[in-house]
């Protein structure tokens, strides 16, 4: 009898499945077949990467059996050739090829800027932790090593976190150097998202010491750009005139003679300067800049350009032909750029967002200029502005036509709409640009992240123009999607205010005039609404 039971437990001891041991991790996969593979071969598959990577990490930290340093800024740094071949396919080369000369040292000096050198040490840690510590002011040198060294890798986190952190290198004063640095290395999904937040926030970044830094190529490439978001074009001059001050600081210190700089100015002055548009100023403010210092000083050309924003004001149809037929870029002159002041621009705020009934509509009335030039005068255009935060609901209804009664069915758009109507168009053609700017929040600083621009034309027939998805749906009802849980849910990039409980978008509506650019790449044609 005993030895039945013994033999019983015997066999369903056998036949129950292991155990799996300590710090095992199971794949779903893995935990579906694990009855049948346990039961058939018994093999399972343990997971201690960490403990592994805790040892690697041990040999750097304690200076274990390295067989090489590496000496930067006077700075020993014990390495192993094995750790550092694998981790940089430039160290690999240098160490494993035999015509180079630091294949046969064990002590291999290298050259980096004080910067770099600063962080260097973090650097080849990483190699052996895969952890570092990053932030906007040591981001640029981590990146000039991750891109010398060619660390995949660690260029990609680079690029990931420069990407996500654009407005925090804008309050820090990083932004310019975050640009240039990018734009010069071929960093371009970086260099946009720079170029970007530039543009929309371009009075944030021009008040930072770091603006002018800026270089002149960069500066007269922005000043070309349309979809510039700006007060009016007075301001933009008045940033222009604060960084050619910087710049002529600068090249005192540098030049060797007052003739020198005043000959470089001057060609720098007419180079930046001929990209702002002053028919897009009115007369009143084209008179003052009469009275400006910089006017005085190179007074033959500013007087020419203040000329041509008087014949734009007083339709001297001739010379603005003349104008648009010799230059290529003439055009842009009579252009206006995204402007928010009250002449153009409005806004409109959904406060308690996540209590914003889906379906509903945020209605915001405002008038705007119909025409740029003074000879226009001061007819303004009420426009009607509804937005759909939270989709939109068209309700079955019967079409009547001459065959009978047709049933349409209700729908819903999963999109966020904004439609724009013109209450008082007449018969002629309304030729607008029309800019919707989104204000996000990232770093806690808020700012325009998002612009969508089109020119349109309305008028009697044609007033409404319905623009969809303006904000990415699923982006902006994050807490609509996770069941309205706004405590446990994370707020949207695109609400602002101390509670992020806001949505704010900007509307500009700007005339255009028959001399205007048309960027072919933005013109649409009429929407027509359901």
């Amino acid at each position: 009898m005993m030895l039945e039971r013994v033999v019983g437990r015997m066999f369903r001891s056998a036949m129950r499945p292991p155990r799996p041991p300590p710090n095992v991790v199971f794949t779903l996969a893995e935990e579906n077949t694990l009855d049948k593979s346990s039961q058939s071969t018994g093999v399972v598959e343990i997971d201690n990467s960490q403990h592994v990577l805790v040892k690697i990490a041990t040999l750097y930290a304690e200076r274990l059996m390295n067989d090489i340093c590496l000496v930067v800024g006077g700075v020993e740094y014990p390495s192993h050739r094995l750790i550092l071949c694998a981790s940089s396919e430039v160290f690999q080369v240098m160490l494993m090829n035999p015509q180079w000369s630091e294949s046969h040292k064990s002590r291999v000096v290298l050259q980096e800027t004080p910067a770099c050198a600063a962080i260097f040490g973090e650097f080849i840690k990483y190699f052996y932790t895969g952890q570092i510590k990053i932030n906007h002011t040591t981001i640029t040198p981590v990146l000039a090593l991750a891109d010398k060294y060619n660390v995949k890798d660690l260029t990609k986190l680079c690029i990931d976190y420069m990407c996500s952190h654009i407005a925090l290198a804008a309050a820090n004063n990083q932004l310019i150097t975050w640009y240039q640095y990018t734009l010069s290395l071929g960093h371009h999904k970086v260099a946009l998202a720079c170029q970007n937040f530039l543009k929309w926030n371009f009075e944030l970044v021009a008040n930072t010491t770091d603006f002018c830094n800026c270089n002149h190529e960069i500066l007269s490439k922005l000043l070309q750009m349309n979809d510039l978001v700006v007060v009016n074009e007075i301001t933009l001059y008045n940033h222009v005139v604060r960084w050619l001050e910087a710049q002529r600081i600068l090249l005192t210190s540098e030049c060797d003679t007052a003739e020198s700089v005043e000959i470089y100015m001057s060609a720098l002055v007419q180079d930046v300067m001929s990209h702002i548009r002053f028919p897009m100023m009115s007369p009143r403010q084209l008179a003052e800049l009469l009275l400006s210092p910089l006017t005085t000083k190179y007074k033959e050309f500013f007087i020419e350009r203040m000329a041509i924003g008087m014949s734009f004001h007083s339709d001297q149809r001739d010379r603005l032909n003349e104008i648009c037929s010799q230059d290529e870029n003439g055009r842009l002159l009579f252009t206006p750029r995204l402007y928010t002041s009250d002449t153009y621009s409005s806004t409109l705020c959904i406060e308690n967002f996540s209590h914003f009934p889906s379906y509903n509509t945020r209605t915001l009335v405002f008038s705007s200029h119909t025409g740029l030039a003074e000879h226009a005068g001061d007819k303004t255009c009420e426009w009607v502005i509804d937005m759909f935060p939270k989709g939109v609901w068209f309700q079955r209804f019967y079409l009547i036509v001459w065959q009978g009664t047709i049933d349409v069915p209700e729908k819903v758009l999963r999109s966020v709409r904004l439609s724009i109507t013109a209450k008082d168009v007449s018969e002629d053609y309304l030729k607008v640009k029309v800019g919707l700017l989104m204000v996000g929040t990232c770093d806690g600083i808020e700012h325009i992240c998002s612009v969508i621009v089109k020119n349109h034309h309305f008028n009697c027939n044609e007033r409404v123009l319905n623009l969809d998805d303006v904000i990415p749906f699923d982006d902006l009802n994050v807490n609509l999607l996770e069941g309205g849980d706004c405590q446990h849910s994370r707020p949207s990039s695109y609400l602002v205010g101390q509670n992020r409980d806001t949505l704010k978008v900007h509307i500009t509506i700007v005339p255009l005039s028959d001399v205007s650019s048309l960027d072919p790449e933005i013109d649409t044609l009429i929407i027509p609404s359901r």
